[in-house]
């Protein structure tokens, strides 16, 4: 399965309030002159639209979240348009529990590909 493509403009004001929810205070990440390692995550809650639990039909009162997995291939900067792509990687189920693998790749404006990320949706039988 694929997901509808977004884009998200990394802005000054998103990275200093992403600082401040994960207590990372340094000046850099305040002022929004450099983008925190995770910020991944702030543009998959604000550009990505529908939930991906609820595209894929799963019962979100027994949905876990597995786990999150980051490859950086280049550096998001601020001021940035990042383009994200997803898949549905792998489906198997082990425990009675099924495991849903989505993978979604970020691109530049420059198409450059600068982060891809792997999460684990685990939905309990």
């Amino acid at each position: 399965m694929k997901f509808d493509e977004y884009t998200f403009k990394v802005e000054a004001g998103k990275i200093k309030e992403f600082a401040i929810a994960i207590g990372d205070l340094k000046e850099e990440y305040l002022k929004g002159k450099n983008v925190l390692p995770t910020f991944s995550t702030v543009i998959e809650f604000w550009g990505g639209g529908i939930s991906t639990s609820v595209l894929l039909g799963l019962n979100m009162k027994k949905v876990l979240h597995g786990g999150m997995e980051y490859e950086y291939i280049g550096k998001m900067n601020p001021g940035d348009e990042i383009t994200v792509t997803g898949i549905v990687e792998d489906v198997y189920t082990k425990a009675a529990m099924n495991f849903v693998i989505i993978k979604k790749e970020y691109v530049n404006q420059h198409g450059e590909t600068v982060l891809i990320s792997r999460s684990t949706t685990i939905e309990r039988h």
